[in-house]
């Protein structure tokens, strides 16, 4: 039930996208940490101008994928724009521009305080630091895991 449910949710957020509507979606995980955690809700717009730097929505079977556009490649008559997360190792597979749902406009905390994102291009040092502060981040929330189903069981 809850896949047809979010096949549903994925199809609505395309179809009012594809309409010119703005949509609300929740972020689930850590690639675009620290500029967007998990759990805050993410605003994209359709499509206008795209820029590196732009945080942008692409479409992949499962859904969304927002990740920061880094570089637009103009390849045999071809335009393909390559994204990364903020917190990601490597640089996603190029996307063609039907594939782009939108730009991330703005983001609203889990508190409901709503900022616009930051348009900037990251520093190689800047993603190995976010990488590392979501791998701290992900043990420290494992460890507190394990130490609940400890506490529980006794």
């Amino acid at each position: 039930m809850k896949r047809e449910s979010d096949r549903i949710t994925k199809e609505l957020g395309f179809s009012l996208l594809a309409e010119g509507k703005i949509v609300r979606i929740r972020a689930d995980g850590y690639s675009m940490f620290p500029a967007i955690k998990a759990g805050y809700f993410i605003y994209i717009e359709p499509v206008t101008d795209l820029y590196p730097g732009d945080v942008i929505a692409w479409k992949r079977e499962k859904g969304f994928v927002v990740h920061r556009l880094v570089k637009v490649v103009n390849e045999e008559n071809q335009v393909y724009f390559i994204t990364r997360g903020d917190s990601c190792a490597n640089e996603d597979q190029p996307v063609k521009k039907n594939q782009i749902a939108g730009k991330v406009i703005n983001i609203e905390s889990t508190s409901g305080r709503k900022r616009t994102i930051e348009k900037k291009k990251l520093s190689k040092f800047d993603y190995i630091y976010n990488r590392l502060l979501v791998w701290f981040i992900i043990r420290f929330k494992r460890a507190g895991n394990i130490g609940k189903q400890i506490f529980n069981e006794q």
